[in-house]
């Protein structure tokens, strides 16, 4: 008999929730195959049978808080595939007859299940489609959720209409809550929208969080992209975005004001010298952070790329821990849904976020005299007051201002 135990998952984890077991009691797993499908407060993850042999208990159910070290399931080496759990002691033999026994059928085993991301199982048993009838797309066979989301739009098979009687007596009465008067829906928060909750109200609570904000006339960076964007697309294959000049942009500021690129622990002050840059990505559970890491080495190129392959992970429910850990200054960007200006809330333990917005094109004053309309976005500083001061605060924003209404200094300052 092996136990299967919830392994450690990362540092800052040390519980999830079952998701959905991706076997069944009687399954014949091999060393590798994975089992069960667990969310956390980050990402999900697809936990592997670290032993061969047949799945004879499942100690939790799906819905269920499990903890590091928690024994989830038992495999037992030498069973038969499609055995049952270790029997109780027998009772005493009653009287035998000639009728053959009925066995229960085994469950589908690990061959016949459809080979699907996490995602995918996810969206499927939130629209209630069973895998079996989605179709691939995936040349190796893997269901991924645009799979999922294309077997939706086929038309439905139209049944045979039902003839019921209608009875006044039997027809259900309309749910009221009890805290209400009127029609309500209670919906249980996901751990990870549960987390998020948390930790920003921690925030809060925590950091003396100030705001200071500033205004980027975008023409330069548009003017740029527009004339280079082309011959960028052709050369990396990648598109030439905002995002790969306001990282630069802020790697170098935070060189000029290290201590925006650090951390409280205790007492003491964590100046980092490294430039893990997270991008705040809108995923469908809810907000996530993955990381660009060694920004400072890398050129617009390969930001854009970074980028672009995180946000694809983030909207397919893809993102691994490696990819959320060990931020050093965040970069959020409420433009993209319209946001005009906004205050945006530290990624503890982060003492420093940026927060970019939407380009509206404005009056602006060139001299005394004359005014002129251009693409100006407003952009926002939260700092935890703990560690950096005002003037600091404003002095790094200016200094991002200054570097992206210049782009060209990025090639020499970033």
């Amino acid at each position: 008999m092996i136990e299967i135990k919830v392994p450690e998952l990362a540092e800052s984890i040390s519980e999830g929730t079952i998701s959905q077991w991706l076997i069944n009691i009687g399954d014949k797993v091999t060393k590798g195959n994975s089992i069960v499908e667990l969310e956390t407060d980050k990402v999900n993850i697809e936990l592997n049978a670290e032993d061969s042999g047949v799945i004879t208990k499942l100690l939790k159910e799906p819905g269920d808080t499990v903890e590091v070290g928690d024994v989830i399931a038992i495999i037992e080496e030498n069973a038969a595939e499609g055995a049952a759990p270790a029997a109780a002691p027998e009772k005493p033999a009653q009287e035998t007859t000639n009728q053959p026994i009925s066995q229960p059928e085994p469950e589908l085993s690990i061959a016949a299940r459809p080979i699907a991301s996490p995602a995918a199982r996810k969206l499927a048993r939130e629209l209630g489609i069973d895998l079996h009838q989605v179709n691939s797309s995936d040349p190796l066979g893997r269901i991924r959720p645009d799979d999922v989301k294309a077997h939706t739009q086929k038309p439905a098979v139209p049944e045979a209409p039902k003839v019921e009687k209608a009875s006044p007596k039997t027809a259900p009465a309309q749910q009221i809550d009890v805290e209400f008067d009127k029609p309500v829906e209670r919906v249980k928060m996901s751990r990870r929208r549960q987390t998020i909750a948390k930790r920003l109200v921690e925030v809060q609570h925590t950091a003396a969080m100030l705001t200071t904000f500033n205004e980027v006339d975008m023409s330069a960076i548009m003017d740029l992209r527009n004339k280079r964007k082309d011959a960028f697309l052709a050369k990396h294959g990648v598109r030439l975005g905002f995002m790969s000049f306001f990282t630069k942009a802020v790697v170098s500021a935070l060189k000029q004001f290290p201590l925006l690129n650090a951390e409280i622990q205790g007492d003491e002050l964590i100046l980092k010298k490294f430039y893990d840059i997270g991008i705040a990505v809108a995923a469908p559970e809810g907000l996530v952070v993955p990381v660009v890491r060694n920004a400072n080495q890398k050129n617009f190129a390969e930001i854009e790329q970074e980028i672009s392959t995180l946000g694809k992970k983030a909207r397919d429910n893809a993102l691994t821990l490696n990819d959320l850990q060990g931020g050093t200054f965040t970069i959020t960007n409420g433009g993209v849904f319209g946001s005009l200006m906004s205050t945006p809330i530290l990624n503890s333990p982060q003492v420093g976020i940026l927060g970019m917005h939407k380009i509206q094109t404005r009056p602006v004053a060139i001299d005394a005299e004359r005014m002129e309309n251009r693409p100006m976005m407003y952009i926002a500083l939260s700092y935890d007051h703990r560690i950096v001061d005002g003037k600091e605060a404003v002095s790094f924003l200016a200094a991002v201002k200054e570097l992206l209404e210049d782009p060209h200094s990025l090639l020499l300052e970033g």
